[in-house]
């Protein structure tokens, strides 16, 4: 498979062109049309010479959407084949600021928290840099926004795949999606959403970009936590959290602590006590979120008093908390549903 000719920053679109023997100023004209969601075939100002040289290394065409499921709430939810025939998710959510964009990183998932419906069969593969911007191009498009006027403002890594298990290429996708010869994201609307896998926090905090950071935590121990979420069989609570901690000292971006609340796991009272000590004087945010069932798994979400009950106890410890609002529920919203209900109808 060639590679995305959206995998390359600017930079090194540059040296692309100049290697053909064209004026640098190729690069500028090409990214900028790549990134307002046209082909090579598209670009009228580019000469059929060097669109023929980049055709044969490179794939210069967007993602494709098979499916889009519409919530009544709005909510949008889009089904993208690759050019390999896999498909991954891409979940358009309208919000009075604007519209966010949750876009995938791998094909599948090999972290098997047990809630997720993403990592059900495993990882299949990594997602490019340019597989990942693609998502972003072609929902703008579908919303008629341009570069000018970007429909979709805010971003989360925080579809199917765990981005820090796919470092390379989203750290390169960040440098794509922020460049301001394409679609000049500001880094505060970028938020990625992680497991957590510490070491890659570390590397994340000192890759000089100031992103929003979102933990997927879920419980207030260890022993909770590892029977819904593997990789707490390899990072413990207290480490994970001190890579928060050095991630803040570094970007002086707060961390969001997401808490997913699953009935008869980790809703009552005394898991609420137990997590607004834990994160006490910690500069965060905790957002909670009612499960969205999986029917796959047992797992059962909690009554809304008992939602509001949980965010009682964490305010009263003067922890910021919000509850995220449930969108998507009559399109199979949750992460890997919808992909894994089209893939077994084919």
């Amino acid at each position: 498979m060639k590679e995305s000719l959206l995998s390359l920053s600017f930079s090194k679109l540059q040296d692309l062109v100049v290697s053909y023997s064209q004026p640098k100023y190729r690069a500028e004209q090409i990214f900028n049309q790549l990134h307002a969601g046209k082909s090579l075939d598209e670009m009228s100002n580019i000469p059929d010479i060097l669109k023929s040289q980049i055709k044969k290394d490179f794939d210069d065409k967007s993602l494709e959407v098979i499916h889009c499921q519409k919530s009544k709430d709005g909510t949008q939810k889009f089904l993208y084949k690759l050019n390999d025939d896999n498909i991954v998710e891409g979940v358009l959510m309208n919000y009075k600021f604007g519209y966010t964009l949750c876009v995938s990183t791998q094909v599948g998932c090999r972290m098997k928290c047990k809630f997720c419906a993403s990592g059900l069969d495993g990882l299949v593969r990594n997602l490019s840099s340019g597989e990942i911007i693609s998502q972003i191009i072609v929902a703008n498009c579908y919303l008629g926004g341009n570069l000018q006027d970007r429909k979709v403002t805010n971003i989360v890594l925080m579809g199917s795949g765990e981005p820090l298990d796919n470092f390379d290429n989203v750290l390169n996708f960040i440098n794509i999606a922020t460049d301001k010869h394409g679609l000049n994201y500001s880094q505060r609307n970028i938020s990625l959403s992680t497991c957590g896998i510490v070491d890659k926090i570390y590397e994340l905090a000192n890759s000089g970009y100031q992103i929003n950071l979102c933990i997927s935590l879920h419980a207030d121990n260890d022993q909770t936590r590892k029977q819904i979420m593997p990789i707490a069989n390899v990072y413990q609570i207290d480490k994970l959290l001190e890579s928060c901690r050095y991630y803040f000292k570094k970007t002086n971006r707060r961390i969001l602590f997401e808490y997913i609340l699953i009935d008869g796991i980790n809703c009552s009272k005394e898991h609420a006590l137990r997590l607004a000590k834990l994160l006490s004087n910690f500069n965060c945010i905790v957002n909670l979120i009612n499960l969205n069932e999986v029917k796959e798994n047992n797992f059962k979400k909690c009554s809304p008093q008992t939602v509001d009950d949980f965010a009682r106890v964490l305010k009263s410890y003067n922890i910021n908390v919000t509850t995220r609002r449930s969108l998507g529920n009559d399109i199979d919203g949750a992460c890997g549903q919808l992909r894994r209900k089209f893939i077994n109808k084919e």
